[in-house]
């Protein structure tokens, strides 16, 4: 049933453009399409060529709620879940041996896997994940399971079967054989489902867990079947060493030698990349997801997304459950922004050593809440390679939306209105009260190729 919205509307179109309407519209046909979108003084002389429509389902929202696009989480580890929490005071691979690889080797069982993946999904949702580049685990069953769970509950999903035949415990390897056995099986199961919303994703760990034969027959099963990658870079100094040991190679030069490095390929992380590996991954198309609370919880380091931005690199934001403690991606903006605020710190203070003091960059400007917001919807679409079909409210996309109800708890004892102020910048008051003060108590629907799923 074709339906159209009225009311306040934000949006992204780039890094610098963040559009609003105050008084707005948009229109969603019977497929989930979004066929028309501007000001409400303009939709009379829409309607008049969209005539179709005049029978069309209409809703007003209210003037504390607005309509934006559904959160992409580029970057989540479901399996991971039933862990949020522990162990984060802990280096990257000391919590992957001590709670991570134990837990994942459980996801044998069937049953234990429905019932997280089950909870995770419907989580997300709640948190407004429209769009989830999963990870499951090194169980093909237990992973396409997550994937079914996804297309169950509505959510646009990437998922992908996790391989690793080398760096890691006996109880939680696989042969080769296996591997790529297992994820060319895989990609045919997720396909059979024979839908739009979830789509495979090749899942070597990192370049640590696997052996060069592996990642050059994934990269080989990418490029034969056209399909998004995923996985880790430049997480932490140690793995860093450990990989250009084991590669004789940069980190971003070991996938991109195994065919890895492509324009549907997003890598998590990159908090260490050197100028080279970004020119690199800017040739090849390749993205990041931004994990801010894991590389801080983690003690990874601080990620510049600003320097790899303007180098032409997409980024997007993850969650990196359970290496981030959120499942929600409002929190990775909260992240980002802290992120950003500390390297400015860093980078404007005095380094004194060696009997002199330099000043680092004295120019250096954090992200801001707008531009976070864009990390969080389109820029994560485009990270995606998905910005065809979501990421923001343009004509032909599908309608992934969130409404926003800025009267629920908490906000309702915060905020108050102020009518003598121009409604643009009471819309402004109200989006950054949700981004900074609000919760998923907030995020009153879901919408996903315009069918409401929360």
């Amino acid at each position: 049933m074709a339906k159209i919205f009225f009311g306040q509307i934000i949006h992204t179109k780039s890094l610098s453009d963040f559009e609003i309407f105050t008084s707005g519209f948009i229109a969603v046909d019977h497929r989930g399409k979004i066929v028309g979108v501007g000001d409400e003084s303009d939709y009379s002389s829409w309607l008049s060529e969209h005539t179709d429509f005049k029978a069309a389902v209409a809703e007003r929202l209210t003037k504390d709620q607005f309509l934006m696009p559904g959160f992409v989480d580029c970057h989540i580890h479901a399996p991971q879940v039933a862990q949020i929490g522990l162990g984060l005071d802990m280096t990257l691979i000391d919590w992957l041996n001590t709670y991570t690889f134990p837990l994942e080797a459980k996801y044998d069982d069937e049953q234990f896997a429905a019932k997280v993946y089950t909870k995770v999904v419907e989580n997300t949702i709640k948190s407004g994940t429209t769009l989830a580049s999963y990870y499951g685990t090194n169980s093909k069953d237990s992973t396409v399971i997550l994937a079914k769970e996804a297309l169950r509950q509505g959510q646009r999903a990437l998922v992908g079967k996790v391989c690793s035949n080398q760096n890691s415990p006996n109880f939680y390897i696989e042969s080769t054989e296996k591997a790529i056995s297992d994820t060319e099986e895989f990609v045919k199961d997720i396909q059979n489902l024979k839908t739009d919303l979830v789509k495979p994703t090749i899942t070597p760990r990192f370049a640590l867990s696997c052996s060069k034969e592996l990642m050059d027959k994934l990269g080989e099963i990418a490029r034969n079947n056209d399909l998004h990658i995923q996985s880790h870079i430049s997480e932490n100094l140690s793995e860093i060493d450990f990989v250009k040991a084991l590669y004789k190679s940069s980190y971003a030069e070991a996938y991109d030698n195994s065919g890895l490095l492509t324009s549907k390929t997003i890598m998590a992380h990159a908090v260490h990349l050197d100028d080279e590996e970004i020119a690199l991954f800017q040739k090849r198309g390749t993205s990041v997801a931004h994990c801010p609370a894991s590389n801080t919880m983690l003690s990874s380091g601080f990620c510049d997304v600003l320097r790899i931005i303007k180098q032409g690199v997409k980024v997007g934001l993850g969650t990196d459950v359970s290496g981030g403690n959120s499942m929600s991606i409002q929190d990775a903006i909260l992240r980002a922004l802290d992120v950003s605020h500390h390297l400015e710190f860093v980078k404007k203070q005095d380094i004194k050593g060696c009997g002199r003091s330099s000043i680092q960059d004295q120019h250096y400007r954090p992200l801001n809440y707008k531009e976070a917001i864009y990390l969080a919807t389109l820029g994560g679409a485009e990270a995606l390679a998905l910005s065809n079909i979501t990421g923001n409210f343009v004509a032909g996309k599908d309608f992934d939306a969130l409404v926003i109800d800025t009267t629920n708890y908490p906000l309702h004892n915060f905020y108050i209105v102020d009518d003598n102020k121009p409604q643009d910048l009471q819309l402004l008051e109200l989006i950054q009260k949700f981004i900074y003060v609000g919760d998923d108590r907030n995020i009153l629907r879901v919408y996903v190729a315009g069918k409401q799923i929360k």
